[in-house]
């Protein structure tokens, strides 16, 4: 199972990116999916989740109202769209696949993970 992101990169503050994770070698609908981010000097913290159909979604309250998470299950792809994008955005951020349909916030539910790409927001 291989989990790729893309779409970062460095960008104002005020600005907008989406990031995008493609997953392969696994049966991509049947599983929630996550995304976590981490800062320099700062743990793994949790961003955004979604479940196999879409239906139950949770944002971060640092998320909420600025990001929006989706998936498209016949490309085996899920979104990130971040906009009004902050300096204290700026991290690494990690797309995961949950062990299960459903989904948490908890990263221990996450088994499968990515390599992580770099987001930067300048002030």
């Amino acid at each position: 199972v291989q989990l790729v992101e893309s779409g970062g990169g460095l960008v104002q503050a005020g600005s907008s990116l989406t990031l995008s994770c493609v997953v392969s070698g696994s049966t991509f609908s049947t599983h929630g999916m996550g995304w976590f981010r981490q800062a320099p000097g700062k743990e793994r913290e949790f961003v955004s989740c979604i479940s196999w159909s879409g239906v139950t979604i949770y944002y971060a309250d640092s998320a909420k109202g600025r990001f929006s998470i989706s998936r498209d299950n016949a490309k085996n792809t899920v979104y990130l769209q971040m906009n009004s994008l902050k300096a204290e955005d700026t991290a690494v951020y990690y797309c995961a696949r949950s062990e299960y349909a459903l989904v948490t916030m908890e990263s221990s539910g996450y088994d499968v993970w990515g390599q992580g790409i770099q987001v930067t927001v300048s002030s």
